[in-house]
Formats: C-alpha cells, sequence, structure tokens
C-alpha cells in the first residue's frame, strides 16, 4: 500500500540531525528524568497546599514547545521537514476520518493495556501519588486539555519521529530504535515513579509500532491526545 511502510523494511538510514544534538536532546531528557526522580523522592508535606497546577501546566506547555523548536532546529542542517518527520499531510476528509479511526483503535488497546498492568505489575503503591498535579476547576481543565493537545503531537514528533528514526540510523535495527525510544520516553517521566515509567515504556513501545505500521505519527498523536486530556479529565 503506497505510503504504509511494513514492519520488515528499513527505510531509515541516514540520520535527520547531527549525533551531537542528538547527544545533547537525550542529556537534557535525562535531567528532566532526574528532576522527576527527585520528586519522587521528597518527602510530601504534611500541610495541604493551596491547589494551583497553572504555572506547572504552563512551563510544561513551554517545555513541550521548546522541545519540538530543539528538534527542528537540529533537523534543519539534514534537510529533514517536521511535516517529512510526521509523514506528510492529510490530502482528504478521508485521510483524515481514517486517521482518527485508527488513533481510537490504538487508544482502546492502549487503555486496555494499562488496564491490565495496573491489576497485574508489581510495584503498586510505591510511587509519589501525582492526583494533586491534575486540574480542578474550569481554567486548570482548559489549560490542561490545552497542554494535552500540544503535548501529545510534541512528544509523537520527539520520541516516534525524532528520536526512533535517529536510533533507527545509529543501530540500522528498526526494532533496537523502538525499544530505546520507548525506554528514553519512559525515563523521561520519572516525576511518576518507577512502575508508572515502566509501563509509559510499554505504551511507548506501542506509539512506536503503530507509526511503523503507518509509516506516519498521526494515529498516535491522536491517541496520545485523548490519552493525556482522559487522564485529567475522567482519571482514566
Amino acid at each position: 500500500m503506497i505510503g504504509v511502510a511494513t514492519l520488515g523494511e528499513h527505510p531509515y538510514k541516514s540520520p535527520v540531525a547531527a549525533w551531537r544534538h542528538t547527544a545533547l536532546l537525550t542529556v537534557i531528557l535525562l535531567g528532566i528524568a532526574a528532576r522527576g526522580a527527585m520528586f519522587q523522592a521528597a518527602p510530601a508535606s504534611a500541610a495541604t497546599p493551596v491547589h494551583n497546577a497553572l504555572p506547572l501546566y504552563l512551563s510544561l506547555l513551554i517545555a513541550e514547545i521548546l522541545l519540538v523548536y530543539a528538534v527542528w532546529a537540529g533537523m534543519r542542517r539534514t534537510g529533514t521537514t517536521l511535516t517529512g518527520l510526521i509523514g506528510g499531510r492529510w490530502k482528504t476528509a478521508r485521510d483524515v476520518l481514517f486517521d482518527v479511526l485508527r488513533g481510537i483503535v490504538v487508544w482502546v488497546l492502549l487503555t486496555a493495556i494499562a488496564g491490565a498492568w495496573d491489576r497485574w505489575a508489581p510495584l503498586a503503591g510505591q510511587a509519589r501519588s501525582i492526583s494533586p498535579l491534575l486540574p480542578q476547576g474550569p481554567v486548570e481543565i482548559a489549560v490542561w486539555i490545552a497542554l494535552s493537545l500540544v503535548a501529545g503531537v510534541a512528544e509523537e514528533i520527539v520520541f516516534r519521529g525524532y528520536f526512533q528514526r535517529q536510533l533507527e540510523a545509529l543501530t540500522q535495527s528498526r526494532w533496537a530504535a523502538l525499544a530505546l525510544q520507548a525506554a528514553l520516553f519512559g525515563v523521561s517521566h520519572g516525576y511518576q515513579g518507577v512502575r508508572a515509567c515502566l509501563k509509559i515504556t510499554v505504551i511507548g513501545g506501542l506509539f512506536g509500532l503503530v507509526a511503523v505500521w503507518r509509516h506516519s505519527l498521526r494515529p498516535g498523536m491522536i491517541a496520545h491526545v485523548w490519552t493525556d486530556i482522559a487522564s485529567g479529565l475522567f482519571r482514566i
């Protein structure tokens, strides 16, 4: 089928950016992970703080945009565009509809995997709760939705687009690249605790498989955006 890569193909043998750029971006993400680990290790305050998540949401929104900018800046010398990294543009309403339907299927599968993980995975209850960070009130909900839209698109560009292609060029193995980007994706969510990082690594692997299957980031973006929105609004 035109525009769809089979799982056995290896189309990405050339890097999309300089390796030192990838190393720097990896160090930044690991720094974010270390800061998240510090959050988990810090003792929870006995006092109940006044809830105000807006500064956090706005800082995360800016950080996601800066990550995409960093990817774009790093790819300029190789001539790789963000559109090309995503997998081109929608050409017809039918393309949009099919990607939305694929995104829904991915979200359903992702929800089933996450539910199974929560029931059967070890280390339950060891992470510091992030429930105080979830939105409360109409203003926070509106900003959370905006953050989810940006984060869902940005993280697919960074991890399933940039890192997966770079690592495939480095390792000359599609499967090694998929596993490595998923691990980096999980580690970058260190603020949610070890158990959540492991689950997010599995989810990152699923998104990577979808990107390989469709040769496009769009279905994964749709599923990712809705997952983030639902986690804040419906706690799922």
